[in-house]
């Protein structure tokens, strides 16, 4: 990291607001890189598959596919441009909470001053990280603040398949195809506000370490420190407590999986025809997962929410063992109101979860 960097990190640490999006955008796009221009057949030909995808997925689900997102085949550096403040929720409800917390006593001295920058270098720490690693919105693991398209990072595709030695078109189709699936799942009315919801009634839970965070404003004064700080793209989550909160984080936890879950089982509907190397496809995403820097736990994991491998495949098992025993119909019922998603307990228990909303109403 260059001399140069840093004193322009300094200089924008007194930004006004709660979070120091400015710096955010600085350190984001100085972990990007360069920019990568994506070739006009090969955006094309993203476009084209995202199209495939609709028509497929329409087919498989009554969610609605929104036809009018044409697909966006961007470089890293576009989406991390346009998707930082894509996650904002996560991060302003944890604002206000170190807001209270400060109670006017000596920590109001660092915090006024650096807790924005702390925020704002995080979210630019992790969605630089994540521009190296997702392919889409789908493989973030959490909805955005709003829809604005079906979004491809090329270069991830591309070497995704490369690495994996899996046929490049194949590929395309299937980060296609979850896209899709992805955006007509959070634009479900009540999914998104309903998430969000959770999210603050999560953060609202959890214990700052007040001390912990104390040393971490000041190390962000030290230039060696500042650089090991924005080289690991999870830092809040040492400050953060929730064993005492399981609850709530549960019930995030479990929203996230039945995101998943959906996913894969319509996946299995609409794709095998499609796509021949799918099983390949899966483990090799499965491997990504397990590395220690998973690119769709990144943000997860900031404020303690890793899904971890097993919890994916519950909410994986969860969505096959419903549409197996009640019928697709059934499992497609989970998007009526946010009563028909399943408790963290009911993921393993798709019987129980049976119990509670269908018998009840006599189905």
């Amino acid at each position: 990291m260059t001399e140069d960097l840093f004193s322009q990190l300094f200089e924008l640490f007194n930004q006004p607001g709660p979070i120091n999006w400015r710096l955010a955008r600085e350190v984001a796009g100085h972990l990007t890189g360069e920019p990568e221009p994506i070739d006009p057949w090969l955006a094309d030909e993203y476009q084209q598959l995202t199209r495939l995808a609709q028509l497929q997925i329409a087919e498989a689900t009554p969610l609605k596919v929104r036809s009018a997102l044409s697909g966006s085949p961007v470089d890293r550096v576009t989406w991390a441009a346009e998707n930082l403040q894509s996650f904002r929720y996560l991060v302003e409800p944890l604002a206000a909470k170190l807001d209270t917390q400060s109670g006017g006593g000596p920590l109001d001295a660092i915090l006024k001053p650096l807790g924005p920058a702390l925020l704002g270098m995080q979210m630019g720490v992790m969605v630089g990280f994540l521009s190296h690693r997702v392919m889409g919105q789908f493989d973030v693991g959490l909805p955005s603040a709003e829809v604005r398209d079906t979004y491809f990072v090329v270069p991830n595709v591309e070497a995704f398949a490369r690495d994996n030695g899996l046929d490049p078109q194949n590929v395309r189709l299937w980060v296609a195809l979850h896209e899709v699936i992805h955006q007509a799942e959070i634009s479900v009315p009540w999914v998104r506000q309903h998430f969000f919801e959770l999210i603050e009634e999560y953060v609202g839970s959890i214990e700052v370490d007040i001390s912990g965070l104390t040393d971490r404003l000041q190390q962000m004064q030290d230039p060696s420190q500042l650089e090991k700080m924005m080289e690991d793209p999870t830092g809040l989550a040492g400050l953060l407590s929730t064993e005492a909160h399981i609850p709530a984080l549960e019930t995030v936890l479990a929203f996230v999986a039945v995101l998943e879950g959906y996913r894969e089982q319509l996946m299995d509907t609409a794709a095998p025809k499609l796509l021949p190397d799918l099983g390949r496809m899966r483990e090799a995403l499965n491997s990504r997962r397990s590395e220690p820097a998973q690119g769709d736990q990144m943000l997860n994991r900031m404020l303690g929410l890793e899904l971890t491998q097993e919890q994916h495949l519950l909410g994986t098992t969860f969505c096959s063992e419903v549409a197996q025993r009640w019928g697709e119909a059934t499992l497609h019922r989970l998007w009526e109101a946010p009563e028909y998603l399943p408790t963290f307990a009911e993921l393993s228990d798709p019987v129980g979860w049976a119990a509670r909303v269908l018998l009840e109403e006599g189905i």
